[in-house]
C-alpha cells in the first residue's frame, strides 16, 4: 500500500489519442528521454518482465548541475487506466492516468513525495534538507507541464 503523500502536484491535457495509445506510450519506459526534461534515458533492470507490476527499472537523470540514477518499481500498470512506479520503492511516486475525453484522452500525471523520501531526504542532506525539497518539487512543477506537451506532440505526431 503507497503512503499518503507529503507534497503532491498534478496536471492534466487533452490528447487526440486512445486511452490505450497513450498508455502503451508512456509505459515503454525506454522512451521516456523522449518527453521527460530531467529523465534522459531508462532501461528495464529484467528486460524479460518490462512492463509488469513489481519489476524494476532504472532512471538516468541530468540536470545543469548534476547526474544521478534511481531506481524504481512498477507499483501499477493498468492499460488504458494508469500507469505508475515508486522510486527507490518507496520514495516518490510518479504516475499516468487516462480519461476518454470525447474522441480523445485526458492524461494526466502526477507526483507524490512520500513520508519515507522526506525522511530519507532529511537523512541525506541534513540541514539543507528543506532546500533541497523545495527543489525537487519545483522541479516536479516545472517538468510535469513540459512532459505532457512533449508526450502530446510525439502521440499526436504518430
Amino acid at each position: 500500500m503507497t503512503q499518503t503523500p507529503v507534497r503532491t502536484h498534478e496536471q492534466s491535457i487533452v490528447v487526440e489519442a486512445t486511452p490505450e495509445a497513450l498508455y502503451d506510450l508512456v509505459s515503454d519506459i525506454t522512451r521516456t528521454g523522449e518527453w521527460s526534461p530531467v529523465c534522459t534515458a531508462c532501461w528495464w533492470d529484467d528486460p524479460d518482465q518490462a512492463g509488469q507490476v513489481g519489476v524494476w527499472f532504472t532512471g538516468h537523470n541530468e540536470l545543469p548541475d548534476r547526474t544521478w540514477e534511481t531506481r524504481s518499481r512498477i507499483e501499477v500498470a493498468d492499460r488504458a487506466r494508469e500507469f505508475a512506479w515508486l522510486v527507490g520503492g518507496r520514495y516518490a511516486r510518479w504516475g499516468f492516468t487516462f480519461a476518454p475525453d470525447g474522441a480523445a484522452t485526458r492524461l494526466t500525471e502526477r507526483w507524490d513525495f512520500l513520508p519515507d523520501g522526506i525522511t530519507m531526504f532529511g537523512e541525506k542532506y541534513g540541514d539543507r534538507a528543506a532546500t533541497e525539497i523545495e527543489d525537487r518539487t519545483r522541479q516536479a512543477q516545472d517538468g510535469i507541464p513540459r512532459t505532457l506537451a512533449a508526450i502530446k506532440r510525439i502521440a499526436e505526431s504518430s
